[in-house]
């Protein structure tokens, strides 16, 4: 609970659909998936519903309605799937546009956003739930090294101020290794070491060391 966990690995190796195995979008051909002691694997898809209430997930591209502006993208889930009050809609939207640092924002459309904001934007549809658990696919691909650096603090505070467990894919190992807790990597459907940055940095795993040596850690 709480802690920033990183799945590193080259494009390919089966990080996305490991994540999507986590939130049930893709069903798994055998083993098991366990989230609070529960095996989602076999669950229902109305059961499954409810576990994935306790989850957000921050998609690679944004994932943005294009036709809505950036308080309908946000608000979205709460007008679909609760009751909540017009009035505290607008209280929890204001509330996480104020976290990820876009304020004077809701009115804005995708179109008129940044890559980077429009990654915030996601963020803060998902944070808007109230969820114990996000997950994060490649957060920072495609971002400048500037902005890649506001993504990740945004990661760290998000953990931080919320609570929440942080899942995250991403082939940029340089960046998980400041912020994360644990990380292990995924190649060709193996996971390998899992450990803090400073063990993971004098892993002996074959794959992992081969992954890090490229990127001149």
């Amino acid at each position: 609970d709480g802690e920033i966990f990183s799945i590193v690995g080259r494009s390919g190796s089966g990080k996305s659909t490991f994540l999507k195995c986590l939130i049930g979008f893709i069903r798994p051909m055998k083993g098991k998936i366990i989230i609070d002691g529960e095996n989602i694997a076999k669950m229902s898809e109305r059961k499954l519903n409810n576990v994935r209430q306790k989850m957000g997930m921050v998609f690679q591209r944004g994932a943005l309605f294009d036709y809505l502006d950036v308080f309908s993208n946000i608000a979205f889930g709460l007008r679909y799937n609760s009751r909540v009050k017009e009035s505290e809609i607008h209280e929890r939207v204001m509330e996480v546009l104020d976290a990820v640092e876009l304020e004077g924002t809701a009115n804005l459309m995708p179109s008129e956003l940044s890559g980077g904001m429009q990654k915030r934007v996601g963020l803060a549809r998902a944070l808007v739930e109230h969820p114990r658990i996000i997950l994060y696919d490649e957060p920072t691909t495609g971002l400048d090294p500037i902005i890649t650096e506001n993504i990740n603090r945004l990661i760290t505070k998000t953990s931080e101020n919320y609570g929440v467990t942080s899942v995250i894919i991403s082939h940029d190992i340089k960046s998980v290794l400041r912020f994360s807790d644990r990380i292990t990597g995924l190649f060709k459907g193996r996971l390998t070491d899992t450990g803090t940055p400073g063990e993971i940095i004098h892993t002996k795993d074959p794959e992992l060391m081969r992954f890090m040596a490229t990127l001149e850690i």
